[in-house]
């Protein structure tokens, strides 16, 4: 796929604290009317589906329809589907590359559909690495920070990784704030990332006791 094959108009998929990168795999359950619908139309066109986050505000109700959103968001490819007894969707997002938030316009069977433009991020259709960094530094960060979460994790595979899936791994399945989780969205390249992983790992919160409840 090349920049000229995504439409500059695209379904919404607006989910606080998830994030998506480009070659991550995100698996979803869809049981809301309007992303059903979402999913059934991308199914019948591109394939394609705009994962962003909303923006909350103090002063804002978190049960308002329409939150304001994020200005960057990551287009998914739906790359399985499972269909449940009660029409349902188990769907999986494979991350193509990011886009810009241009302006909303308006609804389509109830999900909020924008204009973007991804001209900005051409280099995520690329495989462009890194530059070298400390891995086992950025293990040891991660493993201490599993620790104070009360988190479990199969190191073995984790280790396994090449550093490419490892910065894409990583990022998607920390249990980052949802503003912590844009600033790894909006990090220009996999060397910034790597810098903001590496910080979000290092400051991260006080010790608990035990798993999460």
């Amino acid at each position: 796929m090349t920049l000229a094959d995504i439409p500059p108009e695209m379904g919404l998929f607006p989910l606080s604290g998830v994030l998506l990168l480009p070659r991550g795999k995100l698996p979803l359950n869809v049981f809301e009317p309007r992303y059903i619908a979402l999913v059934e139309d991308a199914l019948a066109s591109h394939r394609l589906i705009g994962l962003i986050q909303p923006r909350w505000q103090e002063d804002e109700d978190e049960d308002n329809e329409a939150p304001p959103l994020y200005s960057i968001g990551c287009l998914g490819r739906l790359t399985s589907m499972t269909e449940r007894a009660d029409d349902t969707y188990a769907i999986t997002l494979t991350g193509l590359l990011r886009f810009r938030l241009l302006r909303e316009t308006g609804l389509r069977r109830g999900y909020r559909v924008a204009r973007i433009d991804v001209s900005s991020f051409a280099g995520d259709l690329n495989e462009i690495p890194s530059e070298p960094f400390d891995r086992a530094q950025l293990l040891s960060s991660l493993k201490h920070y599993f620790q104070k979460k009360g988190l479990n994790a199969r190191w073995s595979l984790i280790e396994q990784m090449d550093d490419s899936l490892l910065l894409v791994t990583l990022p998607m399945i920390c249990p980052f704030p949802p503003a912590e989780k844009q600033a790894l969205l909006d990090a220009e390249n996999l060397t910034d990332r790597v810098r903001v992983l590496q910080t979000l790992l290092d400051l991260s919160g006080p010790e608990q006791e035990g798993p999460p409840s």
